[in-house]
Formats: C-alpha cells, structure tokens, sequence
C-alpha cells in the first residue's frame, strides 16, 4: 500500500509541474493564434500518457535505479572486493572496476538515449546521409563513457570539479577552431542530449551511490558532477569523430589519384 501512495501522490506533483505548459501553450493556441487546437480527444489523451509515463518514471527511479546505483557502487568500493593497499588504505589503482563499471554504464546508457537517437536520424537526413548515425551514435557514447569513467576517477580522488571541467572545455575551444564549421553546432548539440531521460539518472546514481560509500566524501559536494562530464567529453568525442573521417577521406581520395596517375 505504500508504493500505491507513493505513486498517486507522485502522480499529483506531476500533474501539477505538467499543468503550466499545458496553460502556456492554451493561452498562445488561444489568445495569439486565435485558432481551436487540431485534435483535442487527441491532445487530451496525449497529455495522459504523458503524466503516467512521467510519473511512473520517477517512481521507477526512486525505487529502483537509484537504489541500484547505491548497491553497485557499495559493491564495488567494497574493502573485501578491491583489498586492502599499503598501510591498509587504499589508492585510486585499487578501484578499476569502479571505473571499469562507470565506462560501460555510460556507453549503455547514451547509446540507447532516445534523444541522440532523434538527433542522430535528423542529421543524417539534413546532410543527405553524409552523417552515418551509428557512427554518430558511437562517438557520443564512447565520450560519455570516457567522462563518467574520468569523473569516477575524480570522486575517488577527491579532486575538484572546476579543474577537469575547465580543462576540458579548453580542449573543446581548440578542437572548435580547428573543426569544420559543419560539424561544430552538431557536436555542441551531441553534449546536450546526452543529458536526457536514460542517461541522467543512471548516472546520478552512481555519482551518489559511489559518493556516498567512499569514507571521507560528501554525497553533496562530490556526488552531483558526473553530467558535467557527460555534456563536455561528447562534444570532444565528436569533433574527433569528424576530423578522423575527414582525415581517412583525404587519404583515399589521395590514395586514388595517385592510382589514376
């Protein structure tokens, strides 16, 4: 009986942060564009489905996800399962599959993203195909991993935050001098979706989860961070992606002339 509480008054507070966009968009159907809304039965059915599916979202992270974030990382970050280091401490090296778990739930994660997804589709449609989306795909997935497993490393260590992220960006503004400009707004965009329904709790999970059962970090200050991680490397992973394929491409179109002559 308590999750069925639980739910209905998730259910409520959903409906209640979901009720104001309705209200904006009545009042510019309404008042603006002085025009009847297309399909009522069917915007009103939609508007349904949408505060179940967001309620029970919810639920199914306080109730799952999240606990299993916090089980995995207490597992891992176990003294019986990493060992004891010199002097019965332990050092970064001895939590590799902490790092090793970070980098395969960020790749899981981002490459079942419906957001990138979308993206990915559209990009291969507006560019005539020139965009391969599992190529795509691919490198944003393999630059969250590589960021969630860095920023695993960092909770760990107890590094500071502003140090990898302004690092990071650093590499980003000298990719983006360098990219082609047709690919810079994809790549910037790559870093957004990545913080959409799958991936964001999941890896909020583990931050928490792994924050939270390291001695001597707080679950406030060294937690939350790892999306940061996951909107900066993306954006990395892609411009590479890019200047790699335009790299191949000149080779074998060099490559062929050299044949024809």
């Amino acid at each position: 009986m308590e999750l069925v509480y639980h739910t209905l008054s998730t259910l409520s507070a959903t409906l209640l942060d979901v009720a104001p966009i309705v209200a904006i968009l009545f009042v510019f159907q309404t008042f603006v564009l002085r025009r009847r809304p297309p399909n009522p039965r069917r915007i009103a059915i939609g508007f349904v489905y949408v505060v179940l599916g967001l309620g029970l979202f919810l639920v199914g992270l306080e109730e799952a996800l999240f606990p299993i974030g916090k089980t995995m990382a207490a597992q891992l970050t176990a003294p019986r399962f990493i060992g004891a280091g010199a002097g019965g401490g332990h050092e970064w090296s001895d939590y590799l599959w902490i790092y090793a778990f970070a980098f395969a739930i960020g790749f899981a994660t981002t490459i079942a993203e419906p957001a990138l997804i979308a993206v990915s589709l559209k990009a291969k449609e507006v560019s005539g195909g020139a965009i391969n989306v599992l190529g795509l795909r691919l490198a944003v997935a393999f630059g969250v991993a590589v960021g969630v497993s860095l920023g695993a490393f960092r909770i760990v260590t107890g590094t500071s935050l502003p140090y990898y992220i302004i690092a990071g960006y650093v590499v980003v503004i000298l990719q983006t001098w360098r990219a082609s400009k047709t690919i810079i707004p994809l790549a910037f965009d790559s870093g957004g979706v990545t913080t959409s329904t799958v991936t964001v709790p999941v890896v909020t999970a583990l931050g928490l989860g792994l924050a939270s059962t390291l001695p001597g970090r707080s679950t406030l200050i060294d937690g939350f961070g790892l999306i940061a991680f996951a909107s900066v490397f993306p954006i990395m992973s892609v411009l590479a992606y890019a200047s790699l394929t335009a790299w191949i491409k000149r080779v074998r179109e060099r490559a062929e002339r050299e044949k024809e002559q």
